[in-house]
């Protein structure tokens, strides 16, 4: 079974500090996510920051708007430099995503990646050329300019949000 990469860096105009919270505020990833993936955390729910341990559940509707129940959890927490999420129940067969965050200058450099493997064989990986490589980046650019908005645009990029490798 073929494990896809997919990485991402974004410049944010905000201290290390601000990223932190963000980021480890679980319900703040309803923000960044497109509206149309139907979005929303079950209740009842930890409000903590992001912590090992974590169990994270919500309905998402990844593909032709049927809803599907995600459990997540946080397996690493090194505040406020990075955090790893892993799929415990889910649309993929393996999904690992790591968010890590270095202080630059100029901002935050956050960077996203993921590493993930789909179910049902060669039929999976039919879909993944299809529907989900093309539907991850679309997700990806959608937060990419969520994030945009929020922090600021960064005027001096050295690194490319649109080159996922996957």
């Amino acid at each position: 079974m073929a494990t896809h990469v997919l990485e991402r860096s974004q410049l944010l105009r905000t201290t290390l500090g601000e990223a932190w919270e963000f980021f480890s505020t679980p319900r703040n990833l309803a923000r960044i996510t497109p509206r149309e993936l139907g979005f929303a955390i079950r209740e009842p729910f930890d409000e903590h920051p992001a912590y090992s341990g974590q169990l994270i559940t919500y309905t998402v509707k990844p593909l032709f708007g049927i809803p599907l129940t995600w459990v997540t959890r946080i397996e690493e927490v090194q505040a406020p430099f990075k955090f790893v999420d892993t799929q415990v129940r889910g649309p993929y067969k393996r999904w690992w995503h790591e968010h890590s965050f270095e202080e630059v200058e100029g901002g935050v450099l956050m960077r996203d990646r993921v590493e993930y493997e789909l179910p049902m064989g060669p039929l999976g990986e039919l879909m993944h050329d299809w529907v989900v490589k093309g539907r991850l980046k679309r997700i990806f650019d959608h937060r990419w300019a969520v994030l945009e908005a929020l922090f600021g645009p960064a005027a001096n990029r050295s690194v490319n949000p649109n080159v996922p490798r996957a």
